[in-house]
């Protein structure tokens, strides 16, 4: 970092009451301030990391409010991310939540699987967007890699929509 930047937490809130942020259970270093034992070590990890890219997101929102602009494509992309990164934290509380309450995990298996299906839409018409951008050049081994998925998926849809 240049000498003489500082670099300030945003002041603004993103927690609700639904889900609060409790600055008591990290110290300054962002860390957990609780001792870590292995068989919690990955679980507390994860729950490390966490923390950090939400410091991380505090800080791309007030870029993203303040006057600082970015390119529409980066940010539609990065929305893109978000919203997957949302809904398997979303997933992954469903199944947790289907364990202790005795409930079928399949119903949230399916609503994963759709949200996928969501996504690889999405997805594959910015790729034919790409595609049809002569300004963007692709490797050739990464086109011949999709092309061979795209393949083996469309075998997978056509058995699946016959079905």
């Amino acid at each position: 970092m240049p000498v003489g930047v500082r670099v300030q937490r945003p002041s603004v809130v993103l927690f609700t009451a639904a889900a609060p942020y409790n600055r008591a259970m990290f110290n300054s270093s962002n860390t957990l301030d609780k001792p870590v034992s292995s068989e919690t070590a990955k679980k507390d990890t994860i729950s490390v990391r966490l923390q950090h890219i939400t410091n991380e997101l505090r800080e791309i929102h007030e870029s993203l409010t303040s006057s600082e602009t970015a390119d529409p494509r980066i940010l539609a992309d990065f929305r893109d991310a978000l919203n997957r990164v949302r809904n398997a934290a979303w997933a992954v509380e469903q199944l947790a939540n289907s364990k202790t309450s005795q409930t079928d995990p399949m119903s949230v298996m399916s609503v994963l699987a759709g949200e996928r299906v969501r996504v690889t839409y999405q997805l594959c018409k910015l790729v034919m967007g790409d595609l049809s951008n002569e300004e963007i050049r692709f490797k050739l081994g990464q086109l011949m890699e999709l092309h061979e998925a795209v393949q083996e998926l469309e075998k997978k849809l056509a058995n699946a929509i016959t079905a």
